[in-house]
Formats: C-alpha cells, structure tokens, sequence
C-alpha cells in the first residue's frame, strides 16, 4: 500500500504517546513493504528515515495553539488528485491537519481513515471541545472509511456524538519485549530507602501534574522518604518548579526532563508505582509501559483507563488529592495481581500493527471496489 500518514505531531520532534505512535506505526509498517509518507507540521523538509519519508510544512496560523498549515493543505490536495496514495490515515481529530484531510479527501475516491487518540484536548476547556466534537469534529470522523479508537468505552463516546463511520476498536499496544521487570535501572533515579513515586507525561494542564506533587507531599507525612520522580517537559515546568519550591519539597522531587523512548524501560524500573492524575485520557502508554514493567498505577477513574488497572492499581476521582496519597500507599503495601498480568495477551504493540494494516487493506480494497463498478457502470 502506498499510505500517506497525516498527524499534526511526530516523534522526535515533539515527544508523547501519540507522536510516538505515528512514528512507531510507520516505520513498521514501511519495514512489512508499505511505501509510508508522514506528512507533519514543522520547518519546511523532506527526509527518509527508519524506512518512511517524513512532509513538514510550516505553521500558517496558531489559532488557540493548534497550528493551521497551508502547507499542509496544499501537499493534501495534490497528493490526492493526483492518485499518488492508496489512503490517507490522519492521527487525532483534535487538529486541524486531520480536518484538512478529511475536506482534501471529500471529493476524491481515496479512502480516510482517522485514528483517535482520545476524544478531549489535553489543553482546550471541555466546554470548547464538547462545541467542536457536535460540527467539524463528528463531521470529520464522518468523513472517515474507518475511524480507530483504542477502547469499546471510546467507541461508544463517538457514537454517543453522532458518529456513523465505521468504526473499529483496535488496542493501542506497546513493544511487551522491551518493557519487562527484568533489566537495568537508570541511573538517573534517586536513591535510597524511601518510595519511588513516577509521573510520566508533558506538563500540560491535561494531565495535571500539580496533582501529583500534592499528593506525593501528603504521601510524605506517612512515608517522609517518599520521591516524586517528573518525566516529561511542558509549559508547566517552571510553574511545579516553584510549587514545589514552595512546599519545601526540593529534596523530594526530581525533574527529569524529556527522557527518549530507549531509556525508559530502565526508568520504569526504577519506580515503585505510577501515578497519572490527568483530566482526560485515550488510552495511555505511560500506563501500559509501567504495567508491563511491574509497576502498579494509580489513575484517574475514566472509564476507558480505569479497566486497565483492575487488581493491579487503583483509580481515584479526578482531583482528589487524598485519594491519590492514600492509594499510592495502598498500593506500594500490596498489589492484588502482578501488574505485568493486566498488559501480556492484550496490549501487544505487532498486533496493534497487523490489524490497523488489515484494515487499512479492507478501505483501499472497498474503495477499488467502488471505482470499478463506477467504470463499468
């Protein structure tokens, strides 16, 4: 297949689990024989690396930090009339590169397919998105051949907006190989006797990171050895820097800063349990990477994050900061369930790829399908 993968993000260049994902996606795909273009925003390039070519095209506007790209746009529209893809599969209704794909895609026979990596922005009010998910968001995935969502809880969400795409729910895995609780620690982690609690994520407002360090300084008043170990960088750094200055934590909390993806299996190692305090969630690797590391989470109560850590962590009410201190110490005592058991069997990154690939192949043979008949008719 000649795919032309459209994501606002890609990783190196931005970090997180999305980007991580489009570039995970593509280079296996491009190494099982697909010729996969990513097209992204960025300063104007063209490259070839880990077997894909990567588009960048400039930021035209910013309008609320989600950047518009003419660029972007321009690429669509030749890339589309003139028949050089088989599909176009855009990652994240949440940006205008992926709307931009659905409009190119209207009036030509190449299929769309769109993934969600979650329904809610990380850094948009709700009040924002509930408006853009009932018009150009559900018009979006309308547009879509197949729509992919990582839980049957988001699938149902869509649906719940007026979403008639087909959709199909295909697990967002991770690589089970390398993430294990056997292996070295990094170095980089506190030492000593006391806990070590782990936050992983970009320090937006999404993902609440302020929770976790007031959780953690209630957590010190039982446990005063307790560490917070931040992995992650964001606009929020120098605001939890002085928070954490303020609480006279200094001691207690460690900042690591972004940490590349082949470092952190020996991170995760390192830490006693995993705390991810956010608003709002697709389904998080940073959970699926711990889990499978033999660290316990404790999450927020979303309905589509809450089921991973059945017996092997716990989930507490957005914002509840007690919830959050009390069960860290439940579970830093006792974990009912190895936490690796919640991840083998389900969450396996190769099965990610073949049925996202397989049903890339069903479109792009439905939509041949479709033009032959045209001709013959």
């Amino acid at each position: 297949m000649r795919i032309l993968r459209v994501a606002q993000k890609l990783y190196p260049d931005v970090t997180g689990g999305g980007p991580y994902h489009v570039h995970a996606m593509s280079r296996d795909q491009a190494a099982m024989g697909h010729d996969v273009t990513v097209l992204t925003v960025g300063p104007h390039s063209e490259e070839t690396r880990d077997g894909y070519r990567v588009v960048r095209r400039p930021a035209s506007a910013s309008p609320l930090g989600n950047e518009l790209s003419t660029g972007v746009g321009r690429f669509l529209v030749d890339a589309v009339s003139s028949g050089q893809y088989d599909v176009v599969h855009a990652h994240s209704h949440l940006y205008f590169s992926t709307n931009l794909a659905a409009l190119a895609t209207r009036f030509s026979d190449v299929p769309l397919a769109v993934t969600n990596h979650g329904l809610y922005s990380q850094t948009a009010p709700k009040v924002v998105f509930d408006a853009y998910l009932r018009t150009l968001g559900r018009w979006t995935f309308n547009r879509a051949s197949v729509a992919f969502c990582y839980t049957e809880a988001d699938r149902d969400r869509l649906r719940g907006i007026g979403v008639t795409a087909p959709i199909e729910v295909v697990h967002n895995g991770i690589d089970t190989t390398r993430f294990t609780p056997d292996g070295p620690v990094s170095e980089r982690l506190p030492t000593g006797d006391g806990p070590v609690i782990l936050f992983v994520g970009r320090l937006v407002e999404g993902k609440r990171p302020r929770d976790a360090v007031a959780a953690v300084d209630q957590l010190r008043a039982d446990m005063p050895d307790a560490h917070l170990v931040v992995c992650g960088d964001g606009p929020l750094q120098e605001g939890l820097e002085d928070l954490v200055a303020a609480r006279g934590m200094g001691e207690a909390v460690t900042f690591l800063g972004h940490v590349a993806y082949d470092e952190m299996p020996a991170v995760y190692r390192g830490a006693d349990a995993l705390i991810l305090p956010s608003r709002a969630e697709g389904l998080p690797r940073t959970v699926l990477e711990a889990l499978a590391s033999g660290v316990p989470a404790v999450v927020s109560d979303l309905e589509h994050v809450a089921p991973l850590v059945d017996d092997v962590g716990e989930t507490v009410t957005v914002g509840n900061i007690s919830g959050y201190s009390t069960s860290i110490k439940q579970v830093l005592v006792e974990t009912p369930s190895s936490p690796r058991s919640a991840i083998e069997g389900h969450y396996n990154w190769d099965s990610t790829v073949e049925l996202t690939t397989s049903h890339l192949y069903r479109v792009v043979e439905e939509a041949e399908g479709r033009c032959s008949d045209k001709d013959q008719g």
